[in-house]
């Protein structure tokens, strides 16, 4: 007996139903990720502020209702009726000829292609583009979307734990608690003391109410009350008690460079750089996806390199021989200047036909292995090309032997390729 599935469709909130659009998403993920994979490829690589509009065909979201059944025998009046009696069989309606609501373009089997259309946010875009896959080398820093923080000292508190008590700034407020109440106090005594010293040096006054060594008594009791009084005041006490406070406040942490070089070569057609286009967008959505903060340089090269904008990246007609170690020493010469290695995490897609030029295949070997890969978390190269590989391809290979985690490389031979290819290159690992 198949399982049922019972939609709640109870109101929420005035933000509509999160429990249900998550449950919605979940079923039908096949259709949109198929709708995201779709978008990628007309987006610039920078354009990620909106998220995506989907379509899945109505006949896959169909849902099961619950309907009275007829059971039992029922006797029905209908008025006008002049063409049936009891007991006839009504004709079943022709298909296509109800009076609902459609396109016109129903099929001979009666079903439409109307499409339910709806919207994804960016988050929800970018979960689904890279559901299941993960940044390399993670072990090395930890990722923006671990937001970094510091605690600031933000004055003082009456109340906290005691590891953060400031008793400096106790003892002054118990201090300032004693002088103002005890002021009063200690003005009289020093009035009385001063009293009680000249009655004993004055001569005694027969003809006074009180007898000279009455008068002695009364100023010391009277002194001695008020000094009771103030050793009675607390040294310290808990209104006193000062704890410092600190706030938790964010910091920028640890930013990602993304370094796009890319063949412009005569042997590099237009398709061949769309091709890159879309690879690129895919590797610059991942890591916004994973950084706050993301700086990226574009690097053309045929036989000269170049750091030029995204619009001349792809469209220049700019062509030439090609020298591939002329784009590694640039991107060196960048990250010297402007990307400390402490500061930012680097990473690399190299975009290639394979052609080069063989005497300089080596000299890119010893460029990467030797300055560039210590620098950078990860280095990926793709080759566009149907055919054998080139002299690069084996160079490289000897390099992915020797690095096997901060190197990847793959081959793309069309545009259905580039998000399988994407996906090899940046799978999630088991630690």
């Amino acid at each position: 007996m198949g399982s049922t599935h019972i939609i709640d469709r109870r109101l929420n909130g005035k933000n509509k139903s999160a429990v249900n659009r998550e449950r919605f998403l979940r079923r039908y993920r096949h259709h949109i990720k198929k709708a995201v994979a779709e978008a990628v490829k007309k987006r610039s690589i920078t354009d990620v502020e909106h998220g995506e509009s989907v379509s899945i065909p109505n006949r896959d979201i169909q849902e099961p209702i619950f309907h009275h059944g007829q059971g039992g025998r029922q006797e029905v009046v209908h008025p006008g009726n002049q063409e049936f009696l009891a007991g006839d069989t009504l004709p079943k309606p022709p298909d296509g000829g109800g009076q609902g609501q459609g396109n016109g373009q129903a099929s001979q089997d009666g079903e439409g292609m109307d499409d339910f259309a709806f919207q994804i946010t960016q988050e929800e875009f970018l979960n689904f583009l890279f559901d299941d896959l993960a940044l390399p080398n993670l072990v090395r820093k930890r990722l923006k979307d671990t937001e970094s923080f510091k605690y600031v000292r933000s004055g003082f508190s009456t109340q906290g734990v005691p590891a953060k008590l400031d008793v400096i700034r106790s003892l002054r407020g118990a201090h300032a608690r004693r002088l103002g109440l005890s002021g009063a106090r200690r003005r009289k005594i020093r009035e009385l003391e001063e009293q009680l010293a000249a009655l004993k040096i004055a001569p005694d006054d027969l003809d006074a109410a009180f007898s000279h060594a009455d008068q002695i008594q009364v100023l010391e009791e009277e002194i001695a009350r008020l000094k009771t009084n103030v050793k009675r005041i607390p040294f310290i006490d808990e209104i006193d008690l000062r704890y410092r406070q600190h706030l938790k406040q964010p910091q920028p942490a640890t930013s990602a460079v993304m370094f796009c070089l890319m063949d412009v070569s005569g042997s590099m057609t237009q398709t061949h750089k769309e091709i890159a286009k879309r690879f690129f967008i895919l590797l610059y959505l991942f890591l916004q996806k994973n950084y706050k903060k993301i700086d990226v340089v574009f690097i053309r090269h045929h036989t000269s390199a170049k750091e030029v904008n995204e619009e001349e990246f792809f469209y220049s007609r700019e062509t030439g021989g090609t020298i591939v170690s002329s784009a590694l020493k640039l991107m060196q010469k960048i990250i010297d200047s402007r990307y400390s290695p402490a500061e930012w995490n680097i990473y690399a897609a190299q975009a290639s036909d394979g052609d080069n030029w063989n005497d300089d295949s080596p000299v890119c070997s010893k460029l990467l292995t030797d300055r560039l890969l210590p620098l950078v978390q990860y280095y990926a190269y793709i080759e566009i090309t149907p055919q054998n590989h080139q002299m690069l391809w084996y160079e490289y290979e000897k390099i992915l032997a020797r690095f096997p985690h901060a190197f990847a490389m793959q081959q793309i031979a069309d545009a259905s390729d580039i998000y399988p290819v994407f996906r090899r290159l940046f799978e999630r690992k088991a630690a």
